[in-house]
């Protein structure tokens, strides 16, 4: 991979879900020299610091339960524009990366990355994020965040930035999926975004499934890599607040970064959920960092 322009944006987001801590999630991955590692592969590195998110604390939203809720809805609205802005501030040749927070900050990442374009998105998670306030079990707006960039839901989620969807249904692909609420599951099967779970994972092997991602997303002029951190095995990323039993192992999700190094065509990228309060001596944010570096460019050999 040639060097590139490489631009590092914090979004310290807790407000979309009820574990404290993710919030701290861009401190523990600059912890893991994730710029100096990207540095060493030759990329020049622009770092736009943190937008500014306020805490719960400081919101003293009367009855709101501590983090996840709609009574957080404006000041994540807010938080999103904010990147939306900083985002669609850089150049064409610049590679954004995102770093969360939770999930409900890839509203306002994938759409300041998406330059105003066709988009592809694909979303490399446990969980679907394709609630919407009716459907949700939990109300938590991380769990949101996709229904509203595909343009379903709370419409000033759907709204935000500019009108409408984000994102094609048909230009989303889903990856490592193994725990979904029964109204999303029939959401995402009307919407018709593509879905890979575990047991496709399994059956048909990384490669198959990235291989038919390639082509699903093939002509399309960007393609936006969001990855939660609790796709992965808890064993090996113990720091995310909602971890689910067989994930991705390690190797495995290298592969898939190693392969998507290859293809060419990721244009963006989120690293999200790293939870440093639940992880053990930073060892979920040190392994997204690692699979960055895959990403763009590292090789064994």
């Amino acid at each position: 991979m040639k060097p590139r322009k490489v631009a590092i944006l914090g979004v310290p987001m807790d407000l979309g879900q009820g574990r404290r801590g993710v919030d701290m999630g861009p401190s523990a991955l600059r912890y893991g020299r994730l710029d100096q590692q990207l540095e060493g592969l030759g990329h020049e590195l622009l770092d736009l610091g943190d937008v500014d998110v306020p805490t719960a604390e400081e919101l003293r939203i009367e009855h709101a339960k501590p983090g996840g809720g709609m009574g957080y809805l404006e000041a994540i609205r807010r938080a999103c524009e904010i990147t939306v802005d900083r985002l669609l501030g850089l150049g064409d040749d610049v590679f954004p990366v995102v770093l969360g927070g939770d999930h409900s900050i890839a509203m306002g990442s994938v759409t300041g990355c998406s330059r105003r374009q066709r988009t592809g998105l694909v979303w490399i998670d446990a969980h679907g994020d394709f609630n919407t306030p009716r459907t949700s079990p939990s109300g938590n707006i991380h769990g949101m965040p996709l229904a509203a960039l595909c343009g379903l839901g709370e419409p000033r989620l759907v709204d935000l930035a500019w009108p409408g969807a984000k994102v094609r249904p048909e230009d989303v692909v889903l990856i490592g999926v193994r725990d979904l609420d029964g109204e999303e599951r029939r959401l995402m099967r009307e919407a018709g975004v593509t879905v890979y779970t575990m047991t496709e994972v399994d059956h048909l092997g990384l490669s198959e499934v990235a291989a038919r991602t390639f082509r699903q997303l093939e002509a399309l002029p960007r393609v936006h890599l969001s990855f939660d951190a609790d796709v992965l095995d808890p064993e090996i990323a113990p720091g995310v607040g909602t971890p689910v039993p067989g994930g991705l192992t390690f190797r495995e999700a290298h592969l898939l970064m190693e392969l998507f190094a290859d293809w060419g065509r990721v244009t963006s990228l989120d690293l999200v959920e790293v939870n440093p309060i639940l992880d053990r001596a930073n060892v979920t944010a040190n392994t997204l960092v690692g699979l960055t570096l895959s990403l763009l460019g590292k090789k064994i050999y």
